[in-house]
């Protein structure tokens, strides 16, 4: 069996973009295929196949990152045909040629409808798909809902309770380590580990300013005196406006103050004219997720996120 990029023949990237999108986990389309490629998120090094010794395909991985990446930042899909004996196996290898290549081990997102776990078909599918990833060094999982909002749910009135302004680059760093302290963020617990807040706070700037968003957009939340009480970073994807990120300080917590930070990201994005408005918070973040519900959003599905930890 060779693994190697669909840049080594002509055809291999037409006939990997055509390898056909089915089975019981959602895999990109060839039409979608295309249209990462002409935007220079998917691109032929970072489309992995792996070909029997007659050259047909037997499994196929994309990996995805910005128009402006260096390197690959996910693994957007993964398949092996249906009949291989052993999937896992060919998927690792898979997954452990491209790494090799790229240098680096980007996460894997598996995108999945609520209550997966009760088909049996896919909880299959998605078993193997997580043995493959931890085999080639992803062993470290997050599941995430994915919300959603619409026009349609509206938005809700400024209630006072908060005034929002703007502020400095170092107002922003103070309010990212205050809001690390005791987070229910299963990523931000993680990265702590293995970092200071401080050091953390200014990883997590630089990746919102990264983002499609513009920094003009970021607001500090405050109580009518002046009291600190958290931080809005309405944000955007390369697809949709989006809730980057948002938090109230520990000693403002329980206060029904993040509904208020987040309705002021929602407004925001609305009066810019957004059709869609896209989040993401843990399954285990119960107070985030009740606070998208209490606002509108919907759950439109669930991510499993496979990534490398820290070593």
């Amino acid at each position: 069996m060779i693994f190697r990029a669909a840049t080594a023949d002509p055809s291999d990237l037409d006939r990997a973009v055509a390898y056909p999108a089915d089975g019981p986990v959602p895999a990109l389309t060839a039409e979608k295929v295309r249209e990462e490629l002409a935007e220079n998120r998917i691109r032929p090094e970072w489309v992995w196949v792996a070909q029997d010794e007659d050259g047909g395909i037997l499994a196929r991985a994309l990996w995805w990152g910005r128009s402006d990446s260096e390197r690959p930042i996910a693994l957007d899909c993964l398949q092996v045909r249906a009949g291989v004996a052993d999937p896992a196996a060919v998927a690792t290898a898979l997954l452990e040629a491209g790494h090799a290549a790229f240098g680096n081990r980007p996460g894997y997102n598996i995108s999945l409808p609520r209550g997966w776990r009760a088909e049996p078909e896919l909880a299959e599918a998605v078993a193997w798909r997580r043995q493959a990833a931890g085999r080639a060094g992803l062993t470290r999982e997050i599941e995430r809902l994915r919300y959603e909002w619409t026009p349609r749910r509206g938005t809700a009135e400024p209630t006072g309770r908060l005034v929002f302004r703007e502020g400095t680059d170092e107002e922003f760093l103070e309010a990212f380590v205050r809001l690390s302290q005791d987070s229910l963020d299963l990523a931000t617990q993680n990265e702590l580990l293995t970092m200071d807040a401080g050091q953390l706070a200014r990883e997590d700037f630089e990746f919102y300013l990264s983002c499609p968003g513009e920094r003009s957009w970021w607001r500090l939340a405050e109580l009518p005196d002046g009291t600190p009480a958290g931080m809005a970073i309405p944000s955007a994807t390369p697809y949709h406006r989006n809730v980057g990120y948002l938090g109230v300080v520990p000693e403002q917590r329980g206060r029904g103050l993040i509904d208020e930070i987040l309705a002021e990201i929602t407004r925001f994005h609305a009066a810019a004219g957004a059709e869609r408005i896209t989040a993401t918070t843990d399954t285990v973040n119960v107070p985030m997720a009740a606070a998208f519900d209490r606002a509108g959003y919907e759950v439109t599905e669930i991510r499993l996120v496979l990534e490398c930890p820290p070593r």
